[in-house]
């Protein structure tokens, strides 16, 4: 339900419509990143610490606010608000449910099988993110941009309900762990308990530093779709037929997310070769200069999708203490410092390039990511790698 938002493949053009400029609305993206920037990591030791399925509820709270206030107050003050209330949320909800469908599996003895859950609901996430984006184009043309904010916040208020049926078992951790997080007296104490945790293995465990960082850059290319529906119409495709450009994006996404189950334990060399052909397929659709040239933009990001969902189950393999969500945060810390680099170099370089320019320039960290990713990535589950003869495992 987080991702049935039918404003998604618009908002960037709400704002160029009310008056803002490229670089105005990197700015924007900025302002989002930098918000989950600050509350990442803090907002994961509180999913270590409280009910995790409440900051799930608080999350969609939030992100529909900011979607409201996109619509009633549709100025640049109006869309920095809802980004700042769409970065909280996103900080929130970031970690804390992979860390709580990891926990729930773990309860009930079954870890093995999230590489493949977590997959599907990938997928099915972006299914539903494929079905906002097809209705997106007809909610436009019966309400303009007031009727797809309304059902993108209804369907906040669905996700918040669909938080609060959930289950939540205990977080899983040894008996020795359990005993040091109960001996802090206080919330207070706890919270810094799994907070230095967290921290400390992100830190300390070779294993686990480079599956973060790893993971870190695969999430920060994400960031290639924030301006996909620029592209779309800088190649001359009406507000109509922009959704559906950016739905062959989707759906590549879900194919790949659903398949990442099945790919779990290929070698890691696999997935580099895989991220290689990434990045020439999105240079070759952007530069193309034509709508086609999103049939291999979406090829390349659904390759894509399906590493990043590989390497983020295989860092939750590796995490071994208590304060995963934590620990899956710091991962999105430094997701979100990469992604505002690349707004920012977007902003700067719109200067003096081209939008497809850009997009195909920012490629290049994708195929340097490829060449890391034999070296980073943890082995499946239940194996020891070795990688230039030095073993992943710690």
């Amino acid at each position: 339900m987080q991702d049935f938002i039918p404003l998604y493949p618009l908002y960037q053009l709400l704002f160029t419509d009310h008056g803002l400029s490229a670089s105005q609305v990197s700015t924007l993206f900025i302002i989002w990143s930098t918000t989950s920037f600050l509350f990442e990591v803090p907002s994961g030791a509180w999913a270590d610490t409280f009910s995790r399925r409440k900051l799930l509820m608080l999350g969609s709270a939030l992100s529909g606010l900011g979607y409201a206030s996109w619509i009633v107050l549709p100025t640049y003050a109006g869309f920095a608000l809802g980004f700042v209330l769409w970065g909280i949320s996103s900080a929130l909800i970031s970690g804390t449910f992979e860390a709580f469908v990891y926990d729930e599996l773990a309860a009930r003895g079954r870890t093995g099988s999230y590489a493949g859950l977590i997959g599907r609901t990938k997928a099915a996430a972006l299914v539903m993110n494929l079905a906002a984006t097809a209705l997106a184009a007809p909610l436009f043309k019966l309400g303009g941009y007031a009727l797809a904010g309304a059902v993108s916040v209804l369907s906040c208020v669905a996700q918040l309900l669909v938080a609060l049926s959930l289950p939540e078992a205990a977080p899983v951790a040894t008996a020795d762990e359990t005993e040091e997080v109960e001996s802090g007296a206080s919330a207070l104490g706890r919270y810094r308990l799994m907070l230095v945790s967290g921290l400390s293995e992100a830190g300390s465990s070779r294993t686990v530093r480079k599956a973060v960082a790893l993971v870190a850059l695969l999430a920060g290319f994400l960031a290639f779709d924030e301006y996909f529906p620029l592209l779309a119409r800088d190649v001359g495709a009406s507000t109509t037929l922009v959704p559906l450009l950016i739905a062959g994006t989707v759906a590549a996404q879900a194919i790949g997310g659903a398949l990442a189950g099945a790919a779990y334990k290929l070698r890691a060399s696999v997935f580099a070769v895989g991220l290689a052909a990434t990045a020439g397929l999105i240079a070759w659709g952007s530069l193309s200069g034509t709508a086609l040239g999103f049939v291999p933009i979406a090829v390349g990001y659904g390759v894509m999708q399906l590493v990043i969902i590989v390497a983020e189950a295989r860092l939750q393999d590796a995490i071994t203490g208590p304060a995963r969500a934590t620990v899956i945060s710091v991962s999105g810390l430094f997701a979100e410092v990469f992604a505002v680099a690349v707004y920012a170099g977007f902003a700067v370089g719109s200067v003096w390039f081209t939008l497809p320019v850009l997009v195909a320039g920012l490629t290049v960290p994708v195929v340097l990511t490829a060449f890391l990713t034999p070296f980073a990535l943890p082995a499946p589950a239940g194996e020891d790698a070795e990688v230039g003869g030095v073993s992943e495992r710690e």
